[in-house]
């Protein structure tokens, strides 16, 4: 099986590589307005120095989090990002040309920068990234764009609305409660009921649009119950409660691909902390990838079919993440949930996948982008195109 992943993936490299032939200009977005601005900078930082050696003129667009467009070139990126994060004040201050797709205008003079962009390649997680909301203006724009468009990635954002759509598509699950801002408000006593009569502790309580595991607490109890709600409240008006799913494998596996996507080999997330967590992930980096994971070629084999099926139900192009827990005794398989722009940092899963697949770092880059324009013009075919001519 392994043989073959790899060798698809070869072909599917070199058979795109001409596409590729005209980009020139690559424009990395980065930074943004959600909770995982710093994230964001981190993985725009890795892929930037994958792209070192590609014949790409790369330039780059940071989002403070107070929402200011600073534009940049690679020589600057110290002076756009400080501790971590964008620095609103340096860099040019841009707006998109919405009159002239691949242009920017400097908002201090009214001038037009010297950079035609060819493709974009966002790095937004979170909010107003990868909820749709950017990939709505890039459609306006007229410009090819890296990863999901605007559907998929508002479903893949809202992990219960995902829910309703997996279910629909008989895609196993994990039983949740939704929990709404309201009537948590209102009625906190018959949430919490309604809770421990529908799942069993321990539970995970999660905010329903938010990502990088910010704002999740496990409950074991009731009183863990109300403060986990109020604390995933902080980050959404919406958060799903949902079964903690104990004694069971935590195992990701990564999409690629736009009408015929192709699912990665299976990895293992290990960590000491009592659940994978903001602070495993991007701080303590106490978290160890086990690839492939431990588990049988059957489970596997479930994994990468129902990764596939839930790719396509959320109408997902590009590239996705897939998320799932294994019974390793039974082999069965539940969705836990689908990313769909998941982390470019140096300990990602999603490009440490591939890599295992047979794709390395920088071709798994080429590839992204490829599939970006083969999107595009599919869009651009159709009779009454929505995107820019």
């Amino acid at each position: 099986m392994q043989m073959r992943l790899n060798r698809c993936f070869i072909y599917c490299y070199y058979s795109l590589m001409s596409t590729l032939s005209d980009v020139k200009n690559l424009l990395l977005i980065f930074g943004g307005r959600s909770c995982e601005h710093a994230v964001s900078v981190t993985s725009a930082r890795s892929l930037l120095a994958a792209l070192g050696e590609t014949p790409y003129q790369i330039r780059l667009l940071g989002i403070a989090e107070s929402g200011e467009w600073r534009w940049a070139d690679q020589s600057t990126l110290d002076s756009i990002t400080q501790a971590g994060k964008v620095n609103p004040d340096a860099g040019v201050p841009v707006l998109l040309d919405l009159n002239r797709p691949g242009h920017m205008i400097d908002t201090s003079n009214g001038s037009e920068l010297e950079f035609t962009i060819d493709v974009i390649f966002p790095l937004l997680h979170g909010p107003y990234g990868e909820d749709g909301t950017i990939q709505g203006l890039f459609d306006m724009y007229g410009v090819p764009y890296v990863g999901c468009g605007v559907l998929a990635s508002a479903c893949g954002m809202d992990k219960l609305y995902s829910k309703i759509l997996f279910a629909e598509a008989g895609i196993p699950q994990a039983e949740y409660v939704e929990v709404r801002q309201s009537d948590w408000q209102r009625k906190p006593l018959d949430v919490v009921e309604r809770v421990t009569k529908t799942l069993r502790f321990p539970v995970f309580v999660k905010p329903a649009r938010m990502g990088s595991s910010v704002g999740i607490s496990r409950a074991s109890g009731e009183e863990e119950l109300k403060q986990a709600i109020e604390y995933a409240l902080q980050f959404d008006q919406k958060v799903m409660v949902e079964d903690g799913f104990e004694g069971l494998l935590e195992v990701e596996c990564g999409l690629l691909g736009n009408e015929s996507p192709l699912a990665s080999v299976v990895g293992e997330i290990r960590s000491e902390a009592e659940f994978y967590d903001y602070q495993s992930k991007y701080i303590d980096n106490t978290s160890e990838a086990i690839i492939p994971a431990p588990i049988s070629d059957l489970a596997s084999e479930k994994v990468r079919e129902l990764a596939i099926r839930a790719f396509k139900v959320l109408d997902g192009s590009g590239l996705a993440r897939a998320d799932f827990f294994v019974d390793q005794q039974s082999d069965q398989v539940w969705i836990n949930e689908i990313n769909t722009l998941p982390g470019f940092t140096p300990i990602s899963m999603y490009p440490k996948l591939w890599e295992a697949s047979g794709l390395p770092y920088s071709q798994l880059i080429a590839k992204l982008i490829s599939l970006a324009i083969e999107q595009f013009d599919a869009r651009n075919a159709l009779k009454c195109s929505y995107s820019a001519p």
